[in-house]
């Protein structure tokens, strides 16, 4: 990986964590917990981003006890850059299942993206018709829907919702949250894309393509300069959307636990 792909790569890993703040957060050496119910494992996993002084064996009894008090099965997401190094193989060593592997895409520039435009019409939506309408078309359930829009209520990097709608037909519909750039620095900020849907009878017709197009070039208008995603390891039509919008491969990460309801 080059320097500058492996900057960008980290950068995706800060502003994804900051992106999917929950409301129930803790921590324990140095791991980010996130406790919150929802489809999203994001914000309900474990962040191993410090390896602490703590025996492993300790520190994943403290992350139980507050999962198991939170209701919720204790699941650890691994990246590159989890601590300490070994810590995938440690817990693979005491058998804990791994599951949903996803990748992390950057975009280096925005450049490409003018002002939004569309013949269709693109609307703005509040983060709790937002959560009702992505949460109706992937059937999840009343406590997740309500999870979700107090998550993105509450998230401290502002989610931009929209749906692409013809003639009041849903054509996709997504989300962007954009990262401030450093403090002090004239580094722009990066524009994350979440929850893009396309309902499946729209599918193969290029609205997911328009509609990220129109989310980056709002994103570009809002002083982003690059932006990233997460994308499911095993979709390749979502691949392929996103690498013709010019993201390029940063790095793969995946889950971990000892526990079946989380993977089942």
């Amino acid at each position: 990986m080059s320097p500058e792909l492996d900057a960008l790569a980290r950068r995706a890993e800060l502003a994804g964590l900051n992106a999917a703040s929950a409301p129930r957060e803790a921590q324990v050496e140095g791991w980010l917990l996130r406790l919150s119910p929802g489809k999203a494992k994001r914000s309900r996993c474990v962040n191993p981003l410090a390896g602490g002084s703590l025996p492993l064996e300790e520190l994943l009894r403290r992350c139980r006890v507050s999962f198991e008090q939170a209701g919720l099965p204790l699941i650890l997401r691994l990246t590159p850059f989890s601590q300490p190094d070994d810590l995938d193989d440690r817990l693979a060593a005491m058998h804990w299942h791994r599951f949903d592997p996803a990748d992390v895409m950057v975009l280096p520039s925005l450049d490409g993206f003018g002002e939004p435009g569309s013949s269709e019409r693109l609307t703005p939506l509040s983060a709790a018709d937002y959560a009702a309408l992505i949460g109706a078309l992937r059937r999840s359930s009343v406590e997740e829907i309500t999870g979700h829009a107090r998550r993105l209520e509450e998230a401290s990097v502002r989610h931009q919702a929209f749906k692409l709608e013809r003639d009041g037909v849903l054509l996709a519909c997504g989300q962007v949250a954009i990262d401030p750039g450093p403090a002090g620095t004239s580094v722009g900020g990066m524009a994350g894309l979440f929850d893009i849907f396309t309902p499946e009878d729209q599918r193969g017709r290029g609205h997911g393509h328009q509609l990220c197009a129109a989310l980056l070039a709002q994103a570009r208008l809002q002083g982003a300069t690059t932006a990233y995603l997460q994308v499911g390891a095993e979709n390749d039509a979502a691949q392929r959307l996103y690498a013709r919008l010019g993201f390029l491969q940063a790095y793969r990460y995946h889950y971990r636990s000892d526990d079946p309801r989380a993977w089942t």
